[in-house]
């Protein structure tokens, strides 16, 4: 049985308003005005609700806003790196983590149900209502994410080759084509499952995972299905130095002039982080022209700077980006899944990257983590708060102590009181967070058992490593335990 929910008399409402024309024009502020959903759809957004409601909620000392959507995540395997992988490097691989260390230190398949619970509790907690999960394909995933209660954008990864490192200083490929092919086959099969859940929730992505660890062949047929079906392809590309040079080398093209090169970048096209173009300052590449290459393409981008400031890394610069109308969204990628930690962190490495404090604006990542995502997926029914849009949205309690003064709440949200201030969650018209805390999710029993999953892999980590080094000399501790 349907009923209409009144969010009544909110103090803030970041609402979605049109010019005089009917063409869009953008997020805006809304004071003292209401929010109504019905069967997971607003029906009203702005003052004067008068019609009937079934559930009245106060929204005096509240803002109401639209879900964030975190284009690009790795939910299974991230969550078990915590207390591991913050602070390493290889300083020989472009100071990268994912040649040396990501092989060595990902946490078992077995873990992938705990650590995804995991992750998405971080999400919902800090207002995500939409992800892009980027995990290996598995059974029963497509349940185990609907039952969170969160919007799912399954994305199972899949290559041609496995990279590893035999002396920390170069990389290998280890080529199986067939597997990649194979991979694929059951992505499709994800990705249609999907389609099929009840819940409505659920959908999917192509995701050849990363661009030199994939045949041209795999990509191109991934491409393909992408746009048959009506949904995107997300690839890994542009995200280290190694990668820039191996590519370079196999073709004597940029990674993003060899995508066009076989035809994929698109507006069919996500790629995961997109950092090293032929102008980066790491590089040095002058025969190319990647930036406008990217903005004539209409491909998109997710940005997920904070597994990369770890590093040293960063893009140059989101702010420019984000100017030019390259479609691009957020993504968390790495622990910790709290997606305004995300946002804040971008508005800190654009501002500093560019030398321009009107980089990175709280405009523009506030965009890029709603109507910026949403247009990376192909969506303009979330995203936004507007009459017909889904009713993903978060309310923000204005009364926490970190959100005083409340000036500008959006402001006081993401550079002061963080996930701290979420209080209430509603993905569809359905509440996923009640005061602060997840009601879909365990998250006690998630954490034991990603915990006793993270033991066993730092139990064997010496057979994996290409120096058989130890855990205690891989990642040792911040300090030195004592010795008496």
């Amino acid at each position: 049985m349907s009923k209409t929910t009144l969010i009544k008399n909110a103090s803030w409402v970041i609402g979605w308003e049109a010019d005089k024309n009917g063409s869009d024009a953008g997020h805006r502020f809304f004071r003292n005005a209401d929010v109504a959903f019905k069967d997971g759809v607003l029906i009203h957004v702005g003052p004067g609700y008068s019609g009937t409601a079934d559930e009245t909620i106060d929204g005096s000392r509240m803002m109401v806003m639209p879900g964030f959507i975190s284009i690009h995540n790795h939910p299974t395997s991230e969550p078990g790196n915590k207390g591991l992988n913050e602070e390493l490097g290889s300083p020989r691989l472009g100071q990268s983590g994912l040649y040396e260390y990501m092989p060595v230190f990902r946490i078992m398949p077995e873990a992938a149900p705990y650590t995804s619970r995991y992750a998405i509790h971080e999400m919902l907690k800090s207002g995500v209502t939409t992800y892009a999960d980027l995990s290996g394909a598995r059974e029963s995933w497509v349940d185990e994410v609907a039952e969170t209660g969160i919007r799912g954008v399954l994305c199972p990864m899949y290559r041609s080759a496995a990279w590893s490192t035999k002396n920390g200083h170069s990389v290998v490929y280890d080529w199986d084509p067939e597997a990649g092919e194979r991979g694929m086959e059951r992505a499709i099969e994800i990705v249609e499952e999907a389609d099929r859940h009840p819940s409505g929730r659920m959908s999917g992505m192509m995701g050849p995972s990363q661009i030199d660890t994939c045949t041209p062949e795999l990509i191109q047929a991934s491409h393909a299905e992408a746009k048959k079906r009506g949904i995107k392809m997300q690839i890994h590309a542009a995200q280290s130095v190694v990668e820039f040079n191996e590519m370079t080398q196999r073709h004597g093209l940029t990674p993003l002039e060899w995508l066009d090169s076989i035809g994929v970048l698109d507006e069919s096209t996500i790629i995961g982080h997109c950092i090293f173009l032929n102008d980066h300052p790491w590089l040095h590449w002058p025969q190319a022209d990647d930036f406008n290459l990217l903005v004539k393409s209409g491909t998109s981008v997710a940005h997920c700077p904070t597994v990369f400031w770890r590093r040293g890394i960063a893009m140059n610069n989101v702010g420019r980006y984000v100017k030019a109308g390259i479609p691009l969204g957020l993504g968390t990628d790495t622990f910790p899944h709290n997606f305004i930690h995300e946002m804040e962190v971008a508005m800190i490495v654009g501002r500093i990257m560019s030398g321009d404090y009107t980089n990175a604006s709280t405009e523009e990542i506030f965009d890029a983590g709603t109507i910026g995502a949403a247009k990376t997926l192909g969506r303009s029914d979330i995203g936004r708060l507007e009459v017909g849009c889904k009713a993903d949205m978060v309310l923000v309690d204005l009364d926490h102590a970190y959100m005083q003064p409340v000036r500008d709440p959006l402001r006081s949200l993401l550079y002061s009181a963080g996930d701290r201030a979420v209080k209430h969650v509603y993905v569809d018209g359905t509440q996923v967070v009640r005061d602060g805390e997840v009601i879909t999710i365990d998250v006690a029993e998630a954490a034991a058992k990603m915990t006793e999953y993270q033991q066993v892999t730092m139990s064997s980590v010496r057979q994996r490593d290409w120096a058989q080094r130890p855990v205690e000399e891989l990642s040792p501790l911040s300090y030195p335990e004592a010795t008496n």
